[in-house]
């Protein structure tokens, strides 16, 4: 059967925001005389907010409830989208292309303030037929869950479903919910070979995310 629903992450994916989600844990740990590594960011990147929150205070070894991260993270990172807000060239109209073809439904772990902030300012809150946010699952990513409730909202399989994603623990996600995958990660954080290697196609710029792409990644499937 051929592939019937797109799903999209967003932070990363439609929004360059992991930089300003680096360039805020950097400032939250500089404000407590801390460093924020590369190699923390990768750990956090598309976790739960909760999962994220708990890998800054385990790494940064804070005395700090996890409530108390979340609402100061969430306050940095708002602040600046509302500065500027840093959609990845070709991410609207790759969602509008797509919605043409196939079903199509977001699946972000990000706080759901958040996600409705940059969705109401993009305006893909009147694109997407589903969405949903990590703040309403039980398990964040890499665990299946947020993929397989947006299937569930979207009434379509697995097995005829594509994601994308420029994380590690979106990737893993992907492939433990059975489904496609796209790797689309931000010039940024570059994924690592073993990451790559779980994804059907790999792309440097959501303008080469295209319904061909997706019809090849069926084709390959039934060769």
């Amino acid at each position: 059967m051929p592939i019937e629903a797109v799903i999209f992450d967003m932070d990363g994916v439609l929004v360059d925001s992991e930089v300003y989600w680096d360039r805020s844990r950097v400032e939250f740990a500089r404000d407590r005389g801390k460093v924020w590594t590369d190699e923390f960011q990768r750990l956090a990147m598309g976790r739960s907010t909760v999962g994220w929150a708990g890998v800054m205070q385990e790494k940064l070894e804070l005395d700090e409830s996890i409530d108390v991260i979340i609402a100061e993270m969430k306050a940095r990172v708002i602040a600046h989208y509302e500065e500027r807000m840093p959609t990845r060239p070709g991410a609207l109209e790759s969602v509008a292309h797509m919605k043409e073809h196939f079903r199509v439904g977001l699946a972000s772990g990000s706080p759901t303030d958040i996600i409705k902030a940059v969705l109401s300012i993009t305006g893909l809150d009147q694109v997407f037929e589903v969405m949903i946010y990590g703040d309403e699952v039980p398990r964040g990513k890499p665990a299946p869950d947020i993929y397989l409730e947006a299937l569930k909202g979207l009434g379509v399989s697995p097995a005829v479903s594509l994601g994308i994603e420029d994380s590690a623990n979106g990737l893993r996600s992907l492939k433990a919910a059975g489904m496609f995958a796209v790797a689309a990660p931000s010039p940024d954080f570059p994924l690592p070979e073993d990451a790559l290697a779980l994804a059907d196609a790999h792309i440097s710029t959501l303008e080469d995310f295209t319904v061909d792409l997706v019809r090849r990644i069926d084709r390959q499937r039934n060769s």
